[in-house]
């Protein structure tokens, strides 16, 4: 591999703390932080060293890798007083991978420019399968060199890394993504309860759909929580509503009306507000059942 680099990793989460233990495994000098402190241990138990801020973090880093929930949560790890930000050095990079705004990532990489410091948008997708097996697409935004500097640390948790064009692209690239998404969940839900309605054989059917057009990632790994009526993570529903909003919001400010999209956000409300919020999105069946 290429020259170990020294990174931060703040935020171990269902895809933050895959990430960081493929870094430790590609033999990067990682020191990690997150909000619930005993998520870091173990990391640290792999050879991590755990910092006291996302500002220590960052201090000394060539690279800082951000992953968290959402742009409350981003912002204070960054821009506040503990945050990134206060220690990042110049030509040091910042790479988001959480999954934010466009616009929001564009003032990150407004704000560290002034002090020299570098940033990529990199969120991901690819799920908890992807993290865990190191095999997760990015859709990257930012310079040419900002990309080049993150490519590393990139690759050792990524199979496809696509360099989209400046600062926000690789956040508007995935809004694209949860878009897309968002009708093949609800799709995959409408169909598959159709199918065990109508008394299809279940494992037949799907081995011939992955045969057919229907074929995505989301019916080969998906279809057995439909089918067994069961949701584990996954991709969190709240997450995905978070997402398809952003997409929403950018959308408008464009002109453009996505009413697929605005329908899937209004379902998933429901399963948020009838306790469903932490199962894998592939839930959407359960509207089709009538449990929402």
């Amino acid at each position: 591999m290429a020259e170990p680099l020294d990174v931060g990793v703040i935020g171990l989460g269902t895809m933050g703390a895959p990430m960081a233990r493929h870094l430790v495994e590609a033999g990067h000098r990682v020191t990690v932080w997150n909000r619930t402190r005993a998520k870091e241990e173990p990391l640290a138990a792999l050879g991590a060293a755990r910092a006291s801020s996302p500002a220590e973090a960052a201090g000394g880093a060539d690279v800082v890798l951000t992953c968290v929930s959402d742009e409350p949560d981003l912002r204070e790890v960054v821009l506040g007083p503990d945050g990134v930000a206060q220690r990042l050095a110049s030509g040091a990079v910042l790479v988001d991978s959480s999954t934010v705004s466009p616009t929001l990532a564009r003032e990150l990489a407004s704000v560290l420019d002034d002090g020299g410091r570098l940033f990529v948008d990199a969120p991901v997708s690819g799920g908890s399968e992807g993290a865990q097996k190191g095999t997760l697409t990015v859709f990257a935004g930012g310079s040419d060199a900002a990309v080049a500097k993150a490519r590393p640390v990139l690759e050792a948790f990524s199979g496809r890394i696509t360099h989209l064009g400046p600062a926000g692209a690789g956040q508007a690239a995935k809004a694209v993504n949860q878009l897309v998404i968002a009708g093949a969940y609800a799709a995959l839900g409408e169909g598959l309860v159709y199918g065990q309605a109508a008394g299809l054989p279940m494992d037949a059917l799907v081995e011939a759909l992955l045969g057919g057009a229907a074929n995505s990632w989301i019916v080969a790994n998906r279809s057995a929580n439909v089918i067994s009526g069961s949701y584990p993570l996954g991709f969190r529903t709240s997450l995905h509503l978070k997402d398809v909003r952003i997409g929403l919001r950018e959308a408008s400010a464009l002109g453009l009306e996505l009413p697929v999209a605005d329908l899937v956000a209004s379902l998933e409300q429901r399963l948020v507000d009838a306790g469903y919020a932490d199962e894998d999105v592939s839930n959407l069946a359960r509207i089709v059942r009538g449990e929402a």
